[in-house]
């Protein structure tokens, strides 16, 4: 069994930053790519970054330069630092990861979500 947790959301006023961090656990051989997702009310999700295991990451366009993932692979953890936070940015951020258990099966698992909440 595979766990995703996440943890560092809140309320900030626009401007602000926050860090998210999610930690992956359990049945784990090995994790190709992680990431960060996010869902607005009304919205369908979409991606905001991703890295892999060798550190490539990939942007959401309206995110560049203002957010940063990053991530320890010993352990097994993804990080997103949120700078310069926009009311834009409000919705639930939840963490992703595309991996293999320790079964040899692969596949994508996800965390429950962290809501992210940008408002003066």
């Amino acid at each position: 069994q595979v766990q995703l947790v996440e943890s560092g959301g809140g309320l900030v006023q626009p401007g602000g930053s926050l860090r998210l961090s999610c930690a992956a656990s359990g049945s784990i051989f090995s994790i190709y790519r992680m990431g960060w997702y996010r869902q607005a009310p009304g919205k369908q999700r979409e991606l905001v970054a991703d890295i892999t295991s060798g550190a490539r990451t990939n942007y959401d366009d309206s995110v560049k330069g203002r957010f940063t993932i990053s991530r320890d692979n010993a352990k097994n953890t993804v990080y997103l630092q949120m700078n310069s936070l926009k009311p834009e940015d409000t919705a639930v951020y939840c963490c992703n990861a595309y991996l293999t258990t320790n079964w040899d099966t692969q596949g994508d698992y996800w965390g429950q979500g962290t809501q992210v909440t940008v408002s003066s």
